[in-house]
């Protein structure tokens, strides 16, 4: 066991392990997220409709985020990006905190989403810079169980805070976002590849606009399809409590079952990553749009606690197959000076799927009943899985596009060579 966990993190460079020492202490303080539609009914007494717009304002503040952090973190770089992002985000939790009336807090909700989003593409493209195409999979799937791992003790602690003082949680947060800052200014290096140069006299440098992302037609194909399955895996925050609500299983049930979601991620994320490593990732998006689909088609039969839980079990296992299969499939996408620009409009399928996932779920709920809905999970799941087959099947081995961009530097990281993989 020791042997083997010393496999799946060696080789990685240092530089991505002060990164995800900054993404766990920052994941740590996530009080908004969990507890701001609480804070509202209950501490600040307004309605279930109104937290439920404050809520679709922070959402909308990622959406934005997406877009403009993907270009701040391709003109300034990654690590300034992730400084205004992470600084801004505390000055605006701070404020959260102090506002009372329903305009101030709502604007400050906005900026919340805006500036905590606003760090994903410099993260995601400072990774892709920094770690060697055959390790990306495994960097991202270790960073992905810091994500899950600091949410699932924030929020247990978080829990706690709320009884004391919600004002205090909102300045915990904000303390433990400045924290993250300071670390990653101290630590983290400019990863940020160099410009192309131009390949004759007189001729530009490509190139690569905000608009050339959003034209480049097989990327968005991808980007298209991992919305789908976001939205597969949002209905767990919305229709799958109303669907246990309506077989007469408690809040508490649901948090129950929604704990074997966290427990699974903490504990096999980085075992089952060791395997699917050996894998072609595009299978792996393949077989994990089908099992996320069919996850929560089984839900159309679920009507005890430990049914709901087994179907968690196989949609969780998708998610811990997905999320840096994807990550890393993004990256053979996107040219080396324009990986935040790839990355901040790839995050968008996740950011608008929080959105639409909530409406459409609960819409078809009333409407046609859950099972109509879980049947189309199944659907959409199995549209996702034959999209990627057809969107990637062609696409060049890891790394075989890239690069050095400048003399004396390693082509996945744009690093000099003696500095690339420090003991």
């Amino acid at each position: 066991m020791g042997r083997a966990a010393r496999e799946s993190v060696a080789g990685l460079p240092r530089a991505f392990w002060w990164l995800w020492v900054a993404t766990l202490v920052n994941r740590l303080g996530g009080f908004v997220a969990t507890f701001l539609a609480l804070y509202l009914t209950m501490e600040r007494g307004y309605s279930a409709s109104y937290a439920g717009l404050v809520a679709a304002l922070h959402g909308l503040g990622g959406v934005v985020a997406s877009l403009g952090a993907g270009v701040m973190t391709d003109r300034l770089g990654r690590r300034p990006t992730l400084m205004i992002a992470q600084v801004s985000t505390a000055a605006s939790v701070a404020l959260l905190g102090f506002v009372h009336d329903p305009v101030p807090i709502a604007g400050a909700a906005f900026l919340v989403g805006l500036t905590s989003n606003a760090s994903r593409p410099a993260v995601t493209a400072m990774m892709a810079d920094i770690i060697r195409p055959e390790d990306r999979l495994r960097a991202y799937s270790i960073n992905y169980w810091a994500i899950n791992m600091g949410f699932a003790v924030s929020s247990t602690a978080a829990g706690f805070v709320a009884e004391y003082s919600y004002l205090a949680g909102f300045l915990g947060e904000a303390a433990i976002t400045l924290a993250c800052a300071v670390l990653c200014y101290f630590t983290l290096p400019e990863s940020r590849p160099e410009p192309v140069a131009p390949s004759g006299p007189g001729e530009a440098a490509p190139a690569v606009g905000l608009g050339s992302v959003l034209r480049d037609g097989r990327f968005m194909g991808v980007t298209g399809l991992a919305f789908l399955v976001a939205v597969i895996f949002h209905q767990s925050s919305v229709a799958l409590p109303v669907a246990m609500g309506r077989e007469g299983l408690s809040t508490q049930d649901y948090g129950m079952v929604m704990a074997v979601n966290g427990i699974m991620i903490v504990v096999l994320q980085i075992p089952v990553t060791r395997v699917i490593e050996r894998h072609d990732p595009r299978r792996l998006l393949v077989f994990s749009a089908l099992l996320a689909g069919y996850g929560f088609g089984l839900t159309a039969f679920a009507g005890s606690v430990g049914v709901f839980a087994l179907t968690i079990v196989v949609w969780t296992l998708a998610e811990i197959i997905n999320s840096p299969t994807q990550s890393g499939m993004v990256v053979r996408f996107s040219p080396l000076h324009a990986r935040g620009r790839y990355q901040g409009v790839f995050s968008l399928s996740w950011t608008l799927a929080a959105l639409v996932a909530p409406l459409t779920g609960g819409v078809i709920i009333e409407e046609f009943g859950a099972g109509v809905l879980w049947a189309g999970c199944a659907v959409v799941g199995t549209i996702a899985g034959a999209g990627y087959w057809l969107l990637t099947r062609d696409l060049p081995e890891e790394g075989a596009a890239e690069t050095p961009v400048a003399q004396g530097k390693t082509p996945a990281t744009g690093q000099p060579e003696a500095e690339a993989m420090p003991a």
